[in-house]
């Protein structure tokens, strides 16, 4: 996949309709600081399409972007920052289920978490909750460019350890040097395509 347009679409409270709904949607979980729109600007070559903030919890939203008109990317609010309210937490918790629950157009999940360190617990809880909802994943080993080459398969098998993956279904990727772009935008191509040419 080449991608030649990318754009900022709406900020949703609660998922309902928006411009232009009705092409596949691909989300992207992970907990705070995992570096969800670091990836998004990335992937797409756009260094201020996703606000970037080195504040934990800054995604408080459902944030919606368009890309090439094929498909939508659902940056979702990141989970286990400890330093927002009990309530405020329950209500982005809410917003996220709210989102899988009412969304037909999701064919996809990123489930991103940090490389560097065991998934957290509530990690595990979205891996859980995604298996328990039959939603196709995908597993993204963020930050990857700050660990040597030599150590990445030791990071990826306590992650495979702990949310019950294959080594080769997780993706290192990293933001800074472009690690795991051609293989996102290869999953993204996998995951859209028509299911006879999937078959195929």
């Amino acid at each position: 996949m080449e991608i030649k347009r990318a754009h900022f679409v709406v900020s949703l409270a609660q998922y309902g309709p928006y411009e232009g709904v009705g092409l596949p949607e691909i989300a992207i979980a992970g907990k705070s600081n995992v570096g969800k729109s670091s990836m998004i600007n990335r992937v797409c070559t756009r260094g201020r399409l996703a606000k970037v903030s080195g504040t934990p919890g800054k995604t408080r939203l459902l944030n919606v972007f368009r890309i090439n008109d094929d498909f939508h990317l659902v940056d979702l609010p990141g989970y286990g920052f400890a330093r927002v309210s009990k309530a405020e937490q329950r209500r982005w918790a809410g917003m996220m289920e709210g989102y899988f629950a009412g969304s037909s157009l999701l064919c996809h999940v990123l489930h991103l978490v940090d490389i560097r360190h065991e998934p957290t617990a509530e990690d595990r809880e979205m891996n859980a909750f995604l298996r328990a909802s039959g939603l196709p994943f995908s597993v993204v080993a963020t930050k990857a460019d700050k660990i040597s080459r030599g150590a990445r398969m030791k990071h990826i098998a306590a992650i495979c350890r702990a949310l019950q993956v294959q080594p080769w279904e997780v993706i290192p990727f990293s933001s800074e040097d472009g690690t795991g772009r051609d293989a996102v935008l290869a999953l993204f191509d996998r995951v859209l395509a028509p299911p006879e040419a999937a078959e195929s």
